[in-house]
């Protein structure tokens, strides 16, 4: 692949300052209009021939953040290995003041306590338990609950030390929300959508089924772990991503049923279009299975 031409090597693979730059002589102005140069945010530039991802987003980002200011909410979590990143999401950062918000970059406006600030890959993000805090307090009820259950399973956090800190944040605005949110958590859901078809469960006032339930043979030999199950009515919920497309994982799924039907359960997989368009049928679909 040809060098981007007139970029220094000390620019060549990360995200920097065009200011900066032009004043250090490494660049002219003209050459940060010029199409070998990507313009991430305001100042912010990048190599127009590299991947541009959202952690290379985020280190672009940390370069504006003033003294005490920190990625955060799903930026944060992306840097803590909770991936709960939505189509095209911002980066999303935290400071008391000294940065807006723009294309690309959300801002929120709010004061980080010394121990609310970490590092991670030698970016400033907030602390695994700031970082659930402020997803907890969202006023959409399914997004928060989605963001602590990633933190949950990835061990970034615990329940009671988020309870604790929620005690000392009381008088914070969506601390009620984020009670009720950690209230409908739980630490073993392996991905967003299974967080979505669980709560669509609960919040349609079904029984809340059991999450990465393992079925067992009457010896004791493992045959399979449910994303969701019923054990008492033997009625398992799979969520099926795309990568169940794959002719690998089809074979292998194709055998799981089988072993899982020969114990009697009951098997019902659903897709994104099940969970997040057609909830109604969705819904209908499990209680027939569970008879009620």
């Amino acid at each position: 692949m040809p060098r981007p031409a007139g970029v220094p090597p000390s620019l060549r693979y990360e995200p920097f300052r065009g200011s900066v730059a032009v004043a250090a002589g490494l660049l002219t102005k003209e050459q940060l209009r010029g199409p070998s140069l990507r313009r991430l945010f305001r100042d912010v530039y990048v190599c127009a021939d590299g991947t541009v991802d959202h952690l290379t987003l985020c280190k672009a980002a940390a370069l504006l953040l003033p003294v005490g200011g920190a990625l955060s909410h799903r930026s944060a979590a992306l840097l803590h290995n909770a991936n709960i990143l939505g189509l095209d999401q911002p980066v999303e950062a935290t400071a008391a003041a000294g940065l807006r918000s723009q294309p690309g970059l959300r801002v929120a406006r709010s004061c980080l306590e010394p121990a609310d600030l970490w590092r991670r890959g030698g970016l400033p993000v907030t602390s695994p338990l700031r970082t659930a805090f402020d997803l907890a307090r969202t006023p959409d009820l399914i997004a928060a609950v989605t963001g602590l259950d990633a933190l949950l399973f990835r061990r970034v956090i615990r329940a009671e030390a988020l309870r604790g800190y929620l005690d000392a944040h009381a008088r914070w605005t969506g601390v009620r929300a984020a009670a009720t949110a950690l209230d409908l958590a739980r630490p073993d859901v392996e991905s967003p959508m299974e967080t979505r078809l669980r709560l669509g469960i609960v919040l349609a006032g079904l029984p809340e089924p059991v999450v990465q339930y393992d079925v067992l043979t009457p010896g004791g030999r493992f045959v399979a772990r449910l994303d969701l199950a019923y054990p008492k009515q033997r009625v398992g919920l799979e969520y099926d991503g795309d990568h169940h497309r794959d002719r690998d994982t089809f074979r292998a799924d194709a055998v799981r049923l089988n072993r899982l039907r020969l114990l009697d359960w009951s098997i019902l997989r659903f897709t994104a279009d099940d969970v997040l368009r057609n909830p109604g049928r969705m819904l209908a679909q499990i209680r027939a299975a569970l008879n009620v």
